[in-house]
Parts: C-alpha cells; sequence; structure tokens
C-alpha cells in the first residue's frame, strides 16, 4: 500500500529534473520509561522526465541527524603513574545522533567537494571552530569523538544499505538507540550520479519524551529541589522494600 501511494505522488507530481517522492514509516518517536530505540524505514521513488543512464548510474545517500550540541572531548595521559587530563577540544557543534545510509560504497556515491559543500559525512557534520587554536592535532579529538559515538550506537555508517530498485524505488531502514535525544531529527535524501549530487529532499523526524518520562523531565528542570527530594525518598523507599524482602526471606 505505501509503495503504490508512493507511485500515485511520483504520477501527479509536476516532471522536473530527477527528484525524491520519500515516505516514513513513522514521523514522531515517543519517549517512555521503557523506550529502547525505534527503527524508521524510509521509503520512496524517484521522479525524473529524462530516460535513465545506462553509463552513469544514479545512487542514494539518506542521513538522520539529531539536535547539535557542544561537546568538549578530553585526552588523558599517565603523570606519575596517576591518569589525568592533559589536554582537551571544545567541539562548536556535533550531532548528538548521525546516521548515514547508502545505495553503495561511500567512495562510490559522493565526491570529496560535494561532500564538504553538502556537510554529509560524519565528519563534515561535526563544527570545530577554532580547534586548531586550542589543540595541535584538533582531527584526531574528532576522530576519537566519532569513535566513540560510533561504538555505543549514536553514529553509524551503513554502506550498501539503501535498497535501489530499477533505479526507481528505494527503501531502507535505520536504528536509533534508546539514548535519544529530544529535538527534531534532520531527514535528508541527497540523490547522486558520478559521485555528484543532483538533487535532495529534507524532512524531520520529532522525537519527544511522553507521559511519566515527560513529567520527570519537567519535574527536574522546573522544580530541582522537589525532584531531588523525590528520588531520594523512592531511593530510601526502595531500599526499605529490599530490605523487608530480604528479612521475610532468611526467616522462611
Amino acid at each position: 500500500m505505501r509503495w503504490l501511494c508512493v507511485l500515485l505522488a511520483l504520477i501527479a507530481a509536476p516532471l522536473q529534473a530527477e527528484e525524491v517522492v520519500l515516505g516514513l514509516s513513522q514521523d514522531e518517536v515517543a519517549i517512555t520509561t521503557n523506550f529502547d530505540g525505534s527503527e524508521i524505514t524510509l521509503y520512496g521513488a524517484i521522479k525524473r522526465e529524462k530516460p535513465i543512464p545506462d553509463d552513469n548510474p544514479l545512487q542514494i545517500i539518506v542521513t538522520i541527524s539529531g539536535p547539535l550540541e557542544p561537546v568538549t572531548v578530553r585526552r588523558k595521559d599517565q603523570r606519575l603513574g596517576i591518569w589525568v587530563n592533559v589536554d582537551s577540544l571544545s567541539v562548536s557543534a556535533a550531532p548528538s545522533f548521525y546516521a548515514i545510509g547508502t545505495s553503495a560504497p561511500w567512495d562510490e556515491v559522493i565526491n570529496e567537494a560535494d561532500d564538504l559543500r553538502h556537510t554529509i559525512s560524519i565528519p563534515r557534520a561535526i563544527r570545530s571552530v577554532g580547534a586548531w587554536s586550542q589543540v595541535d592535532d584538533p582531527q584526531e579529538f574528532i576522530d576519537a569523538l566519532i569513535r566513540i559515538r560510533m561504538n555505543n550506537n549514536s553514529y553509524a555508517l551503513k554502506e550498501n544499505a539503501v535498497e535501489l530498485r530499477d533505479s526507481t524505488l528505494f527503501t531502507t531502514s535505520i536504528q536509533m538507540p534508546a539514548n535519544l535525544t529530544e529535538g527534531d531529527y534532520a531527514t535528508r535524501i541527497f540523490l547522486t550520479r558520478g559521485g555528484k549530487v543532483i538533487s535532495t529532499y529534507e524532512t524531520s523526524i520529532d522525537v519527544r519524551k511522553v507521559g511519566l518520562e515527560r513529567w520527570l523531565f519537567n519535574l527536574s528542570r522546573q522544580q530541582p529541589l522537589l525532584y531531588g527530594l523525590l528520588s531520594l525518598a523512592i531511593a530510601i523507599a526502595a531500599g526499605w522494600g529490599a530490605s523487608a524482602a530480604f528479612r521475610v526471606l532468611r526467616s522462611g
């Protein structure tokens, strides 16, 4: 049914250069107390007014980017047998989440110039204004940030993850982890040919806390004292309950 809707939109849309008609499995993600991640499926079609070139196939890049946030990256070293922070880099803005899916190996879908122009790759998406004035080797710190976030699934590059059928229909799925930051997640589609971007499409996914998670989050920001007292009371109650249960088990 989804493919039928996409194809109907493709037919109804005015003919221009090659462009994307896109659909999302969901455009909202609700973070609840038992939220353990979400998988977003993107599907769409490419409308065109000219025949498909045989010698230069179309490729697709999909990106989902979370809210930008400043990050401090520190490097530790041993001093007198103790590990201490010796250098740090303040990154101006880095996506809290960033995932890329491609229809072919990275080197085949985009060239360096267009990657720089559209800030597509993970290193390009990280802004480090004035980095060279802070440390001698800022790229080492940025590489470390990327490595850490890739290890905890906050950043991902999935080559050949976009299925492209007959250079017209495409689909892919992107896994979003449990530790998502609230905000609008910018979703971009790039059509490329010969490594050059020929068309783009942008939308967004709304990620918000709901229910008890939202209430606790607002309470911690608006009434931190009450939130602290409530957390203390819950901790005391949990400790007392565990102690009581342990005594019952021992007496039994």
